[in-house]
């Protein structure tokens, strides 16, 4: 998969393809079901298919204190673009340039100059341009002007209920991670890189592997039974915080994935932690004590969640490398 990072990077080479537009928050089911229709229609036409993503998502930019917390930082979600067999992704940088674009411009200076593209697969819901006047109706007049076809997204739904990011923030933050896994087609997961924390961890007995969440705002908080990816490609189980440690008067958003029994050095190591299981809401104890008490508990509680999913795997013919 190519990434083209913003209109000047575009050459002749980019022209002529099919198109999709829209946040692909979380990369979900139902942008999965988007793609399968975009790649559909791009091999049967044999141009490359195409999505066109912003960084930061509009809302970001608009009003960054009402935005919702994102399911996806951007590595993540080329990653899982990238596994949707996508030829090329178009990251546009929204700032004050693009979200001043009258709609009819933002046709012709990116779909038809820019991309020059042949089909487009969008929402009949999807808004764009300066004021949002642009909408599905304006794209199909633009389209039979320009040559374009423009073709609306199905729309995907699970137990009578349409899949969106959205819905998957709420089952997250109310702890239902099973749910949230069907919509996304897989568990939940944050990556990052491990960075020096202040050892708080490691003085009480419970070394962590730290995570700085770049983001403002997480879907998650609290403490999960977790699977840890390791560089090297080795699964180990472990019990995860994401919160602000309140018993030390944090204040920033932290991921800290302690692995028992693991001692090796994961400084500066790039791992990937899915969230299994719900254990509890992070709060502020009365001691250093009674957190190390709930932290033993914590672990106990996610081996025991752990040994109920492996008989649950058993049973249904799968297999997991947990250590």
């Amino acid at each position: 998969m190519e990434l083209v990072r913003d209109l000047h990077n575009l050459q002749s080479c980019h022209q002529e393809c099919v198109v999709s537009i829209g946040n692909y928050d979380g990369v979900h089911i139902g942008h999965q079901a988007v793609i399968r229709q975009l790649r559909e229609i791009a091999l049967a036409r044999r141009l490359p298919a195409v999505v066109m993503i912003f960084e930061p998502q509009p809302l970001e930019y608009f009003s960054p204190a009402n935005a919702p917390a994102r399911l996806t930082g951007l590595r993540d979600k080329l990653l899982w673009l990238q596994e949707q067999h996508i030829d090329r992704v178009f990251c546009l940088k929204f700032g004050a340039a693009l979200a001043n674009l009258e709609a009819e411009e933002f046709i012709s200076r990116l779909l038809v100059q820019g991309l020059d593209v042949k089909h487009l697969v969008v929402g009949d819901d999807f808004r764009f341009g300066k004021g949002r006047r642009g909408d599905f109706s304006l794209l199909r007049q633009s389209g039979n002007k320009y040559g374009f076809e423009v073709i609306a997204t199905e729309t995907h739904c699970a137990d009578g209920v349409r899949v969106s990011s959205s819905r998957i923030r709420d089952l997250l933050q109310e702890g239902n991670l099973k749910s949230a896994a069907a919509l996304l087609g897989r568990p939940y997961n944050i990556s990052g890189r491990v960075v020096h924390g202040d050892h708080r961890g490691r003085e009480l007995g419970f070394p962590t592997a730290n995570i700085s969440l770049r983001r403002s705002k997480s879907p998650l908080h609290g403490v999960y039974s977790a699977r840890v990816t390791l560089p090297d490609g080795e699964q180990r189980s472990g019990v995860v915080n994401v919160g602000t440690r309140p018993v030390f008067d944090g204040r920033r958003f932290l991921l800290e994935a302690h692995l028992p029994g693991f001692s090796g050095n994961l400084y500066g190591a790039h791992l990937r932690v899915e969230f299994l299981r719900f254990i509890r809401a992070e709060r502020k104890f009365a001691s250093v004590g009674d957190l190390c008490d709930q932290i033993r508990r914590d672990i106990e509680t996610a081996e025991r969640q752990r040994c109920e999913d492996v008989q649950d795997f058993s049973k249904s013919g799968n297999v997991t490398n947990d250590k």
